[in-house]
């Protein structure tokens, strides 16, 4: 790709661009009255599609007009209607896919199934720094079962004076403890480099000794590309309030692979994981859905789901291809203006296309004061402890002029200092 740093030269690649207009489709903040705000944490929250309020309402609205009639008539289905445009976000049969309950709250409930340690197979392995929620999860899992995270947990990290994790060094560790990999997690998307797991060759290598692996989507859901049946994962889980835009405490989502659905195994059960055509009698044997739906405990959260449902519209309209396309443009833009203008910032995130999502890390001297100046400037990106700005562009409603005047500001925030 061929890129100037210029205003114009941004501008010409915002009237080519396939998908300029979906900016439309979405509110857009300002910070304290500031009209240009730019609005770069689509990683951590995305913003609000228009359709909301009226989606949002039609529901409530049948609440009030039907009350309970409402429940059989519609909602019980509802999120049934999910499951095809997430299968093609994923990469998986609509079968092996359900939205419900939290991230962390699904991988509890999929650890039960998909980590059961033996005296000999008891270790899961993970990225070093990988989600905090994630560690505590899987540490708790661990001592649950009556194992210690200090025998049992196993952390890939990157080399010395490196801030990736190379694929050969992950493969040397799952060989190294061969058989006694339980569960293998990592997240797909590393939340604080941005780095792009390949998930293809990690997949083959933890199934080659035996062990279940699973990834932590939240990063990589609706924003890279997914193949989860194709690379034959175990179990995967995601939040939806990040690329995916359904809002603040929105329902995650959960990945289990067909060959799991007729499960005996172990796991929490609950109603709404029953089969439907006897869900209603009532009866004291749970008998298990025979698809990811098995793994459900209560009603899908209907009002929740509405901001998902108005995304999920736009990206089945627009195709993740689409959008997976734009965000490599916008991530190299970005990084291009940052390497050609501003040699005081270093990029952690990997170069390679292949490495990396929308995400681009930053590490700068004197970071958090640089983070505080270019907020009050309009800037809404995200700082990460110890030393990271995380900036993304969303392909959706991100433009090329928004990350040119974004580095114009950081530029003068270096000047300044």
């Amino acid at each position: 790709m061929n890129f100037e740093s210029s205003k114009e030269h941004a501008s010409f690649l915002d009237s080519k661009d396939p998908l300029k207009n979906c900016r439309d489709l979405f509110f857009y903040p300002n910070v304290k009255g500031i009209k240009n705000t730019i609005y770069l944490c689509g990683n951590s929250l995305g913003l609000q599609p228009k359709s909301v309020n009226n989606l949002l309402e039609k529901e409530l609205e049948v609440w009030s007009k039907r009350g309970v009639l409402g429940q059989h008539e519609r909602w019980e289905k509802f999120h049934e209607d999910l499951s095809p445009p997430t299968s093609r976000l994923v990469g998986a049969k609509p079968s092996e896919v359900v939205i419900m309950n939290a991230l962390t709250v699904n991988l509890h409930l999929l650890l039960i199934s998909f980590y059961r340690p033996t005296k000999t197979r008891n270790k899961i392995l993970i990225e070093r720094g990988a989600f905090p929620s994630d560690q505590y999860a899987i540490e708790s899992q661990i001592r649950f079962h009556g194992y210690s995270p200090k025998q049992c947990l196993i952390e890939i990290k990157p080399r010395e004076g490196e801030s990736c994790l190379r694929i050969e060094d992950i493969l040397d560790k799952i060989k190294e403890f061969d058989s006694e990999l339980a569960t293998i997690l990592i997240g797909g998307v590393n939340y604080y480099t941005g780095q792009l797991m390949d998930m293809k060759t990690i997949t083959k290598c933890g199934k080659d000794v035996g062990a279940k692996v699973g990834f932590d989507l939240a990063h990589a859901i609706g924003n890279v590309d997914l193949h989860l049946n194709k690379w034959d994962v175990d179990f995967a889980v995601w939040c939806s309030y990040k690329y995916l835009c359904a809002g603040p405490g929105a329902p995650g989502g959960v990945f289990i692979n067909e060959v799991y659905h007729d499960w005996d195994g172990p796991r929490l059960e609950g109603w709404w994981g029953n089969n439907k055509e006897t869900r209603f009698k009532m009866e004291s044997k749970f008998e298990g859905i025979k698809s990811s739906e098995g793994w459900q405990l209560s009603n899908a959260l209907i009002l929740g789901m509405v901001p998902l449902k108005a995304s999920m519209e736009i990206y089945d309209r627009v195709g993740i291809k689409a959008v997976r396309e734009k965000s490599i443009k916008l991530s190299s833009f970005l990084e291009y203006l940052i390497f050609n203008n501003i040699p005081q910032v270093s990029i952690m995130t990997p170069k390679s296309i292949n490495e990396r999502g929308s995400q681009l890390s930053l590490k700068i001297e004197n970071g958090r004061s640089i983070f505080d100046y270019i907020s009050k400037k309009g800037i809404i990106c995200d700082w990460r402890e110890p030393d990271v700005i995380r900036v993304t562009p969303h392909p959706l409603f991100n433009t090329y002029t928004e990350l040119f005047n974004f580095t114009q500001i950081l530029k003068e925030s270096l000047n300044d200092k």
